[in-house]
């Protein structure tokens, strides 16, 4: 067998060329076998819908919408979308928290301390509370809140809207409090990201939606209702600007800069900003209004801090490609490092797939979410339809915004279903949590990953170092 060990390859580089991000823990998430095919989509109902790349991996379902229901008849409109867990504060790491992204949209939360399979889960904001639709976003605060956002926005559409629940630990069920934050501009939401300096980054998923930042006036405020009383809000211009991706077009990379669509307290900007009829501002013509750069379905954003301090913004396209065919392959990756204001492409179809040595192609199809583990290795969660897509592993040893190597990690088998909202358990390297969204017997399920270290083998020893081939990376592997 080939043991894929991907932080041999990692620390050789390291040493030679340049340091890279300065970790918590080591992860034996990246210690596997990268797979090739595609799956066959299994009968929905598994509690292990997971095909996975390591003996060493296992899965289990730690939450099911079915029990929720039960339990507690109508808390629970489905469709368990992005997570995030408590990263600071009492009891930091216990909870999980999820939006549902329906017509009814609610949060829930997840104890992970609770032994109890059928009270672990509490819908904290009723399904339809505000208003609130297709809840996407999933974001844990610097000051100990917790942030979700609607992904539906459109002309005259009243939606777009992102919230916080500044108890979101304590809330009984129905309880959490709701706060709409007006501040921010209205777009279509699914990715939130906080740098070092406590800007938040958000997207609008649309095919030639923007990139954001907020900035806030009181930056390292203590609640949500300070940092959201004043702040401008910008969107990414690449180059000279007005580019669209669109499902034709080459990547859109190069030097960027911000451009204002609000002034300092949130307000319009006269001649940039359309504000709206309640006062708040349409992100997405004002971002046109300003020529910013337009991708094709931004969705999720990740940051990632290198050892220096730099950091990367990393976002995904979900259906951006250079030539209108998905049989070869669509979608790209992208990072943007917040100091230098570079965006790279980071991976797309054409990243070598390091279980072939070839292009990936058609294999890889769909970014959508993405997520970063103990060690800083990124993560690509693919957005396909029928319950057959694949979350790759993104190798990236000298932390210079490319890809190497990309290799598929685990792939889904449940049918009518997608994977949504990796997440990587910041007080346990050898966790993580996805949820498995609208398989077609409509039972969600919140999945628990965990890796394990292999049980050494007698006589063997691991081949340390790496080759390069080519300007590429490979592992040695051992043999057995």
């Amino acid at each position: 067998m080939k043991q894929f060990r991907l932080t041999l390859l990692a620390a050789a580089i390291t040493a030679a060329i340049s340091p890279f991000s300065a970790q918590a823990a080591d992860t034996e998430f990246d210690n596997f076998t990268p797979m090739t095919g595609d799956t066959t989509p299994l009968d929905p109902g598994s509690a292990m819908p997971y095909k996975l790349s390591s003996a060493n991996f296992s899965q289990e379902t730690i939450a099911d919408r079915a029990t929720q229901i039960n339990v507690v008849p109508g808390s629970n409109s489905g469709n368990w979308d992005m997570i995030a867990a408590n990263e600071t504060g009492p009891d930091a790491g216990r909870y999980l928290f999820m939006p549902f992204e329906t017509n009814q949209g609610g949060v829930q939360r997840v104890d992970l301390w609770d032994s109890n399979y059928s009270s672990r889960t509490t819908t904290i904001v009723a399904p339809g509370t505000q208003g609130f639709v297709s809840g996407d976003a999933s974001r844990w605060t610097p000051w100990g809140g917790y942030l979700t956002a609607e992904e539906s926005w459109g002309s005259g559409s009243s939606k777009g809207r992102l919230f916080e629940i500044d108890n979101a630990t304590t809330a009984t069920a129905n309880g959490a409090n709701f706060a709409w934050q007006q501040i921010i501009p209205r777009v279509s939401h699914e990715g939130l990201a906080f740098d070092s300096n406590n800007s938040l980054y958000f997207v609008d998923e649309l095919n030639g939606g923007s990139i954001y930042k907020y900035v806030s006036a009181d930056p390292f405020a203590t609640s949500g209702a300070d940092y959201f009383t004043a702040g401008q809000t910008f969107a990414l211009k690449v180059g000279n600007g007005g580019q669209f991706e669109g499902n034709n077009g080459a990547a859109i990379t190069g030097s960027a800069t911000w451009e204002a669509i609000t002034d300092t307290d949130g307000s319009g900007l006269v001649g940039i900003s359309t504000v709206l009829g309640d006062g708040t501002i349409d992100g997405r013509v004002t971002a046109d209004t300003v020529t910013a750069t337009g991708y094709n379905r931004p969705e999720d954003l990740e940051i990632q801090t290198l050892s220096g301090g730099d950091q990367f913004l990393y976002f995904a396209t979900t259906d951006s490609d250079d030539n209108g065919d998905s049989s070869d392959g669509r979608g790209r990756v992208y990072s943007f490092n917040l100091t230098s204001l570079e965006v790279k492409l980071f991976a797309d179809s054409n990243t070598i797939d390091a279980a072939t040595g070839l292009a990936a192609g058609g294999a890889f199809k769909n970014p959508d979410n993405l997520a970063i583990d103990a060690e800083g290795n990124i993560y690509i969660v693919e957005d396909q339809n029928g319950g057959v897509e694949d979350i790759w592993f993104a190798m990236d040893a000298d932390r210079d915004g490319v890809a190497e190597s990309v290799s598929k990690w685990i792939s889904l088998t449940t049918a009518g279903a997608e994977s949504t909202g990796l997440y990587f358990d910041k007080f346990d390297p050898n966790k993580a949590y996805i949820n498995v969204q609208h398989p077609s017997d409509g039972v969600d399920r919140t999945i628990e990953l965990t890796a394990t270290a292999p049980v050494p083998v007698p006589g063997a020893a691991w081949l340390f170092g790496s080759v390069i081939l080519g300007g590429l990376g490979v592992t040695r592997r051992k043999r057995a």
